[in-house]
């Protein structure tokens, strides 16, 4: 019986949110399909024993006449089961035209939707479970943590510097990650990987120059399938919201993640997960239209948070 899991996010993150409500499925189906809007998913699950493929749909085909083309890609996956994690009827109708014989999806509306509630609800229903978790571990082979074992020194505290993100308005800055790095090294003896996408090199550069210790490196130029085994061996995350602190907090690794214009689910799920939000601003009006100043968060605050992490 093969079982596709649709997931309709370009992100990293909303993608990696889902990945336990994934596992679910797989161990009551056996390894899944992965169906999803995100390039950059494939290597980062590449290893996990329950994902038997991820399958980027490129052509998703937006317009509701395109319904047939996509329920001929769905066919050519020769799918039992397939569950869709959107509230999206050109979906549920193409799996239907398909043949594929069980279609679960959300409710047509988008709503007040919530990425987590909604999904272990819809979870928890089709699968007649209760207390579906919310976060799992993202599988790194030990071949790979041995490799990174041999170039991360343990003696210091090792962390990531989420400087890099998908929008502007998300990006706390780069003086105040210098401001912070260079207060941490007041305090501890640390190594910082910057973690800033391939065109976002420029900033790990900025960050890395103005530091006043030898003790940094930029992620930007490695691939994401050689990053997430850094991150699974580090000891913190600090930064904005990006794929790294989904991938650190599923690793089990404390993230403390700076909220300007990221709505709570993408926090809201992991235990692992540490919040600091700008002065005066309640968590619920945060959303993707904030547009909050990076000022609001305050060096200081970062740091002492970061402290009780690293003692």
């Amino acid at each position: 019986m093969k079982t596709g899991i649709l997931l309709s996010y370009k992100g990293i993150g909303s993608n990696l949110l889902h990945l336990s409500y994934c596992h679910e499925i797989a161990n009551k189906f056996g390894p899944v399909t992965i169906i999803t809007l995100c390039k950059n998913l494939q290597p980062i699950l590449s290893e996990d024993p329950l994902i038997k493929e991820v399958i980027f749909l490129e052509n998703y085909y937006k317009k509701f006449l395109h319904i047939y083309k996509l329920s001929k890609t769905f066919k050519k996956m020769n799918l039992d089961n397939l569950f869709i994690y959107y509230p999206s009827i050109r979906y549920f109708i193409a799996g239907k035209i398909s043949g594929i014989k069980n279609v679960y999806t959300y409710p047509f509306s988008k709503k007040n939707l919530h990425l987590v509630n909604a999904a272990k609800t819809f979870t928890e229903k089709n699968l007649k479970i209760e207390n579906c978790p919310t976060e799992t571990k993202i599988f790194v082979s030990q071949k790979k943590r041995s490799i990174v074992l041999k170039e991360i020194n343990k003696n210091k505290k090792n962390i990531i510097i989420g400087a890099g993100s998908s929008g502007p308005t998300t990006k706390w800055g780069e003086l105040n990650f210098i401001n912070l790095i260079n207060k941490l090294n007041e305090r501890k003896d640390c190594f910082f990987y910057i973690l800033c996408g391939p065109d976002e090199n420029d900033i790990a550069e900025k960050i890395i120059n103005n530091i006043k210790k030898n003790n940094c490196n930029s992620l930007s130029k490695k691939t994401i399938g050689e990053v997430i085994p850094i991150i699974s061996e580090c000891d913190l995350y600090i930064g904005n919201d990006s794929f790294g602190q989904h991938v650190a907090s599923q690793s089990s690794i404390p993230s403390i993640i700076l909220l300007l214009d990221t709505p709570r689910a993408y926090s809201d799920y992991s235990k692992n997960q540490f919040r600091i939000l700008p002065e005066e601003i309640s968590l619920d009006d945060i959303t993707h239209d904030s547009k909050i100043s990076p000022e609001k968060i305050e060096v200081n605050k970062v740091l002492k948070k970061a402290l009780t992490f690293l003692n």
